[in-house]
């Protein structure tokens, strides 16, 4: 079954088909009836007609009801088949790994999160990254075989088309998806961190029926997804969205991608952690100045983030002042891209008002007015799911435009 779905989907995705762009609809807009699904992908209903039978014929769409509040005729409603086939998403972070599992529509079925794990650029991390992909699928309550596809973030530049990453796993002879491929003997596609999670929110949070949107994720470090018209913007090779690595500072700090003044110096997990440090190591009081001084133990973001959850005064003043310098960055970011909506998800969006209230003061002291009053500032409504929805998401996304896309 699975074998047959696939060559189907390829079919249909050798040149843009009706069919794929009814799958398209039913992804953006969910449940639809044929006359929506008509007037969005601009043919006629015997067309939109035709094409749906044959998704249905393939186990790919079907009747879930009439629709509610019509006058006259009431309409079938159809969407896809939830057990068509599944995806897997992975979203590594520095010190842990999430994985989820989601349904042919997109609804995540399980997850697993804070997964021991230590994000680094090696074989031995590879493999055991692999090991967990493969121990995480054979919990699954569906089999292997109806896993259509995985899809496995990497931090920073990433060719999604290629399957090339080019910071993370940098040893390989072959691309990363064909090594990963193998590893775990299923279609593999990578992406983008940052880039998954705006998708994410476009298909299921804060962005959905967006055409112009900001994801910023602040997390270790600090990256921006882009989406323009509806669909993210990837650049030439995919390496769109490096907002963390423009020059903004004179402080002579060593940013880690090897040029000096990178805003990631000032504002991202790694700053946060750098500067709360100093202030120990100066005196000043905390809730984690034991581990700083006497016990000598490495901060992890998530210490930080815990102290911050406690109140921890000097936790919170540190964070304050990389915020108010976030929101001083993201100003240049409105007045540049003029975006409906500008969303700040990663690991530090759990602080809430903490974080988010000193960077829209930032966004409207530092941004034009015309512009920041476009644009309205919110925190991701999928929090901490959002890197493994995107990647299953995306996973599935690929999937379904796999020729399109080249």
């Amino acid at each position: 079954m699975k074998a047959d779905l696939i060559k189907y989907l390829r079919k249909i995705n050798k040149k843009p088909s009706v069919q794929g762009k009814l799958l398209e609809q039913f992804i953006s807009h969910g449940a639809s009836t044929i006359p929506e699904m008509s007037k969005a992908i601009g043919v006629s209903l015997p067309t939109t007609t035709s094409a749906l039978n044959e998704l249905i014929k393939e186990g790919l769409a079907r009747e879930i009801g009439k629709k509610d509040n019509s006058s006259g005729r009431i309409p079938m409603v159809y969407d896809l088949v939830p057990t068509a086939g599944y995806f897997i998403g992975v979203n590594p972070e520095m010190n842990c790994l999430a994985l989820a599992a989601s349904d042919f529509a997109g609804n995540l079925i399980t997850e697993k999160t804070r997964v021991p794990y230590v994000y680094e650029n090696s074989p031995e991390n590879l493999e055991e990254i692999s090991r967990i992909i493969n121990e995480f699928i054979e919990s699954l309550p569906v089999s292997r075989e109806e896993i259509l596809q995985v899809c496995v973030n990497v931090a920073e530049r990433v060719n999604p088309v290629q399957g090339n990453a080019y910071n993370m796993f940098t040893f390989l002879k072959e691309s990363l998806t064909d090594k990963l491929t193998q590893l775990i003997q299923l279609p593999v596609c990578i992406e983008n961190d940052t880039r998954s999670m705006a998708f994410a929110e476009l298909i299921k949070g804060q962005c959905k029926g967006l055409k112009d949107a900001i994801f910023v994720n602040v997390c270790w470090g600090i990256g921006i997804g882009i989406i323009i018209d509806g669909k993210l913007y990837y650049g030439k090779s995919g390496y769109s969205g490096e907002f963390g690595h423009m020059t903004a500072y004179n402080n002579n700090i060593i940013c880690h991608c090897g040029k000096i003044g990178c805003i990631e110096t000032e504002v991202s997990g790694r700053a946060l952690k750098r500067k709360l440090i100093e202030k120990i190591k100066e005196g000043k009081t905390s809730i984690l100045s034991e581990k700083v001084l006497k016990k000598n133990e490495d901060l992890s973001l998530q210490d930080i983030l815990d102290a911050i959850a406690k109140e921890d005064v000097l936790s919170l003043a540190t964070l304050q002042r990389i915020a108010d310098e976030l929101g001083k960055q993201l100003a240049g970011v409105i007045n540049i891209f003029n975006p409906e909506m500008l969303v700040i998800g990663g690991e530090m969006s759990v602080t809430g008002d903490y974080l988010t209230l000193p960077v829209k003061m930032g966004i409207k002291k530092f941004s034009l007015n015309i512009m920041n009053e476009d644009s309205k500032i919110v925190t991701s409504s999928l929090k901490g799911l959002a890197g493994i929805t995107g990647a299953c998401l995306m996973a599935r996304y690929r999937l379904l435009n796999e020729n399109i896309d080249k």
